[in-house]
């Protein structure tokens, strides 16, 4: 066993997260993965409505009754995203757990605060992740430029970034997240001051992820190589998998002048969902994928994917201590 701040403060049985995804984080892989040990995350904005969260939540817990989360990314929207209600079924449901990414949660916080949900923090910078402390956050998750989804715009890598943001926040339990895929990588983690590791990519290729094998497989057989920077040229940089879409995407944004509206159609999520995740053409859209990737090579279960993470981080530890 690995003891850490954060397997305390949740009573999870290893120092491993399963963060929200979109299109991925339903109840059921939750659950497989908060089973096996680790703590797992819905993802709020798949669903419609607080009521339709809070039904996912139940369902959840009808499967687990170990800890899991919900996530909450807070982006702007051209619909409007039903944030507060998902909030209070989030209360209301008795989940403790909340990690929120994009902009700060400062209007959530006080509700938040009130009825004891502690909060996570997705950060992409240590000056972010500072002033989300200072805003009340009690966690952060700092995510390296290795990650799937939004990276930031430093281009910091982990190696770099989470030593430096536990400098910055002696006083902060810290995840680590971004190229975090196996037992060697959790050690090198907590090397480097964290309490937990948060995993994305890893878990998409576990049988319990909800998507079409061709993606799992696809990620198996990715390396560090197959992925593209899209939205660079608008400040929105998304680490994505490469394929043709995301090839094309990047070649037209080459061209800083080229407003979003040429490429809206190519990296409409609904695309990448449907097509990619659910209907398994990898070249049908955009869909997210980290480095981590070359560090995949096989499709367990969530079971079987924790436990082989913590032997083999435990093998590791063994080598060093010898």
């Amino acid at each position: 066993m690995i003891r850490t701040k954060i397997t305390e403060m949740f009573g999870i049985e290893t120092p491993i997260l399963m963060g929200g995804m979109t299109g991925v984080g339903y109840g059921e892989l939750v659950a497989a993965v908060s089973n096996a040990g680790a703590l797992g995350f819905i993802t709020a904005h798949m669903f419609p409505s607080g009521d339709a969260l809070l039904a996912e939540i139940e369902k959840t817990r009808s499967l687990t009754d170990k800890p899991f989360g919900v996530n909450l990314t807070l982006l702007p929207s051209i619909n409007p995203i039903p944030y507060d209600d998902y909030r209070e079924a989030i209360i209301d449901s008795g989940v403790k757990i909340v990690e929120t990414a994009g902009r700060a949660p400062t209007d959530h916080l006080p509700r938040f605060k009130e009825t004891g949900v502690k909060v996570i923090h997705k950060c992409t910078s240590v000056r972010h992740a500072v002033s989300a402390v200072r805003k009340g956050v009690d966690i952060i998750s700092i995510d390296g430029f290795e990650c799937a989804g939004h990276p930031g715009e430093d281009d910091v890598g982990l190696v770099v970034l989470l030593p430096a943001t536990v400098d910055a926040l002696p006083n902060t339990p810290i995840i680590a997240s971004g190229g975090m895929a196996d037992g060697r990588s959790l050690v090198a983690a907590l090397a480097l001051g964290a309490d937990a590791v948060n995993m994305g990519t890893r878990f998409c290729a576990t049988q319990e992820a909800k998507i079409h094998p061709n993606v799992k497989q696809k990620i198996v057989d990715n390396t560090e190589l197959d992925t593209v920077l899209v939205g660079r040229s608008l400040r929105n940089t998304a680490r994505v998998a490469r394929n043709a879409i995301s090839e094309q995407v990047a070649s037209i944004q080459r061209d800083p002048t080229r407003p979003f509206e040429d490429v809206k159609e190519l990296m409409a999520g609904a695309r990448g969902r449907e097509n990619v995740l659910r209907d398994g053409d990898l070249d049908g859209g955009v869909w997210t994928s980290g480095q981590s990737q070359a560090l995949i090579h096989d499709i367990p279960t969530c079971a079987e994917l924790v436990a082989n993470i913590m032997r083999q981080a435990q093998a590791v530890r063994a080598r060093l201590a010898s």
